[in-house]
């Protein structure tokens, strides 16, 4: 047995805001910290949503959550939160901004887009992030530290063959949402230079295609043939790393940076 003194992990007692951290990947993200020690806070705009992931969160990793109803498109909730999450342990060291819209009611198809479906995802995709950074931003740069990780998407940054979707039976991929995401991307990188001063970096995930249960057969199929290794993003195993790494003093020197995690989907032609 070794005479050295363990050395706790780096982001224990630390927090960190996972927007949107009740399912999906920013739940896999939240878990991913916790089990790092971190306590978290997690939203949704839906209060019904909250209490069985934040309770899984607590029992399993033995961390503390806040659970907080959020809908970001509202700038005074969006300050509330920051609010609550500073006055809950006295510090915020981390956000994800990982809350986001889909397409709405109406077909992905931009033809056959309904204009305000098109608003709604960018005010909750973009609009949204930039008054998270803005109101925790505030925060951190008081602090003089902080982690800000915005969630992109290679949506953001390659057109699509819409093939696999229409063949497929699949609601393709909204040119707002590649928008919105390529807003995010654009927006990390200046944030980056806005809070450098401040001694707060900021970075990017932009993930690719992950695996869900209800993805038709036929999709999963050509979106694995349309990706260098081969296959889509697995939930509860892809995506925790890129996080955890931007978390911790590991990427101290690392800032305006967009970590593509999609399997090589964007650089396979």
């Amino acid at each position: 047995m070794s005479s050295k003194t363990p050395v706790s992990h780096p982001l224990k007692d630390k927090v960190a805001i996972i927007t949107g951290g009740n399912g999906g990947l920013g739940y896999d993200m939240a878990c991913e910290l916790a089990a790092a020690g971190c306590h978290v806070v997690i939203t949704s705009r839906y209060p019904e949503k909250l209490e069985a992931p934040a309770n899984k969160i607590r029992n399993e990793f033995g961390v503390d959550v806040l659970a907080l109803t959020l809908d970001q498109c509202f700038h005074d909730q969006v300050k509330n939160l920051a609010q609550q999450a500073k006055e809950w342990k006295g510090h915020i060291d981390i956000l994800i901004n990982n809350a986001g819209g889909g397409s709405g009611a109406s077909e992905g198809d931009l033809f056959k887009r309904d204009p305000q479906d098109m608003v709604n995802l960018i005010t909750t995709n973009l609009i949204g992030a930039l008054y998270c950074c803005q109101e925790v931003g505030r925060i951190m740069s008081e602090q003089g530290y902080g982690k800000i990780i915005n969630i992109g998407s290679i949506a953001g940054m390659v057109g699509r063959d819409r093939t696999m979707y229409r063949e497929n039976n699949k609601t393709e991929q909204p040119i707002d949402y590649a928008a919105s995401k390529a807003g995010v991307i654009g927006m990390t990188r200046d944030l980056a230079a806005f809070m450098a001063p401040y001694g707060v970096c900021v970075n990017c995930i932009s993930p690719g295609g992950f695996r869900g249960d209800n993805l038709p057969k036929g999709f999963v199929k050509a979106y694995n043939k349309a990706t260098a290794l081969g296959r889509m993003g697995e939930m509860g195993q892809d995506i925790g790393g890129a996080a955890l790494f931007l978390a911790t003093p590991a990427s101290d020197y690392i800032t305006g940076q967009n970590l593509v995690v999609d399997g090589g989907f964007s650089i396979w032609k």
